[in-house]
């Protein structure tokens, strides 16, 4: 995999074209150097990927399911092999640490057994006899399908809509993050050395206009996306209307963890570090809000959870002793932190721990810790995508439920208690499509199913269920001739 700059930067049915639209470029953003250039595709040229992956659909539908996985198992093999240069691309387009990208791109060749097992769990085929013939339950693929990446997770997340939709056999139009685009490139090539044949994946890079050539396209028979709600809830409102396209809406949330009854705080304190800023605060599952009793013990675990906070270690991905902070996905995505902590201030927010835009010209951030419990009726009601840490102070239990609850989203919930009936009690009542016990909210598995409620999604869970949007079901009554009942309806004379 050439780090090398190529004109040549969108794949359609199989072979790289330079785009047609206008010039982009990609940004490391700890160093604010550009790493990758190109042209966006145009209109004409999404139009070709859609009808790329149209002639390429009848063919891959057909190919045995036992081929389509030999051509995925290989593509998993390959991101073994490639496993640490596409790694350090991963690191390099955003910031993230290499013990981080690292982890991402173990956690995609994780993926395909896992995707593997959901497949014929949940949409395999069903063979029931009854009198006469054999009842069949059998899935098949939608058809085009196209999926949008986020920057977060360029590699692993992506790879969860496009694994799950091959194996099914759809064919796929992706168009990722205009962030990340090396990390796409990188991958797609990967799948062209797996033996994926021409036009079964196509992408496309570009920015919002390319993004919207593609989901407005008559020719794609669903969408799949993992991004902000904002641009999740323009998705599905353009696609009202229209309920023979599937849409799978992976979105954000403003996740609540409450601290109760708890006796080790040095593990609350990791826990909580662990939920609110890993990868550096970029994860639609991390605490955006934490509520902790009033109180000696809170006092304690605030104080504690501070002072480590002060001593994340932050720096560059490559770092020989590796930070736990990286870089933000950009220098704009740092200020927009900033702006969003000076706007809680200006509401009378109370800042424990400032968060500070570090280096002018890099997205490089320290993590900073608010207390809105004097405001509460006053925060806003959204995501702040990164190391921001809201504490809200509560008496009443039932009560800090309920605020952490007061959310237009529902994606990712958490209780670090020692008392299991607490936890019961708070599993009942919260509202999320994650809910965790003494463990951080950001850890989902792949083997489970990823998605929320409310804000967060649309009822399309990915992970293990992302087989689900991926194919659709047949049930079939067969029987090996036509034979007469023995007994005819009353009023059918033969």
């Amino acid at each position: 995999m050439s780090t090398n700059y190529s004109d040549k930067v969108q794949l359609i049915n199989g072979q790289w074209q330079t785009g047609l639209g206008h010039d982009i470029s990609s940004v490391n953003p700890a160093r604010n150097e550009i790493i990758w250039q190109g042209k966006t595709a145009s209109p004409a040229q999404v139009d070709q990927a859609i009808e790329s992956a149209r002639s390429a659909f009848e063919t891959w539908s057909d190919v045995s399911f036992d081929d389509r996985v030999s051509i995925i198992t290989k593509f998993a093999e390959l991101l073994g092999e490639h496993k640490a240069a596409l790694a350090n691309t991963i690191a390099l387009e955003t910031g993230k640490p290499l013990w981080e990208t690292l982890g991402e791109v173990g956690a995609m060749v994780g993926k395909i057994n896992i995707s593997l097992n959901a497949y014929k769990e949940r949409t395999g085929t069903v063979e029931n006899p009854m009198p006469g013939a054999k009842a069949f339950i059998r899935h098949k693929p939608h058809g085009v399908v196209a999926v949008f990446g986020p920057y977060n997770f360029p590699g692993h997340l992506p790879n969860g809509h496009i694994v799950p939709a091959l194996i099914a056999g759809n064919t796929i139009v992706f168009k990722p993050s205009e962030l990340t685009p090396k990390v796409a490139e990188e991958v797609l090539k990967i799948w062209q050395l797996a033996g994926l044949p021409a036009g079964v994946i196509n992408l496309v890079q570009g920015e919002i206009e390319t993004g919207k050539a593609l989901a407005s396209n008559k020719m794609i028979d669903g969408l799949f996306f993992t991004g902000s709600s904002t641009t999740g809830h323009f998705l599905h409102e353009q696609f009202g209307g229209q309920p023979g396209k599937i849409l799978a809406l992976e979105m954000g949330g403003n996740n609540p963890l409450i601290i109760k009854e708890v006796s080790d705080i040095k593990a609350v304190v990791h826990d909580i570090i662990q939920s609110a800023f890993v990868t550096t605060g970029q994860r639609c599952t991390c605490a955006r809000r934490l509520f902790i009793e009033a109180g000696e013990q809170g006092d304690t675990i605030l104080a504690q959870l501070i002072e480590a906070t002060k001593s994340l270690t932050i720096g560059y991905f490559d770092d020989e002793e590796q930070p736990f902070i990286g870089s933000m996905i950009s220098e704009k995505a740092a200020l927009g932190l900033v702006a969003a902590q000076q706007k809680l201030m200006d509401l009378g927010a109370n800042s424990l721990l400032e968060l500070k835009h570090i280096e002018t010209g890099t997205g490089f951030i320290s993590p900073g810790i608010i207390d809105v419990t004097d405001i509460v009726a006053d925060v806003p009601d959204e995501e702040y995508f990164g190391p921001l840490l809201k504490v809200y102070r509560y008496t009443d239990f039932d009560a800090a439920i309920d605020e952490g609850n007061n959310t237009s989203f529902g994606l990712s919930a958490g209780l670090l208690s020692d008392s299991e009936d607490l936890y019961n009690h708070f599993f009942k009542r919260i509202r999320a499509g994650i809910v965790n016990w003494n463990k951080p909210i950001t850890g989902a598995s792949s083997a489970a199913p990823f998605g929320g409620i409310g804000a967060s999604g649309n009822h399309r869970a990915s992970a293990f269920y992302a087989a689900d949007y991926c194919a659709y079901p047949i049930a079939s009554v067969e029987a090996d001739k036509v034979a007469l009942p023995a007994t005819l309806s009353p009023g059918i004379k033969l």
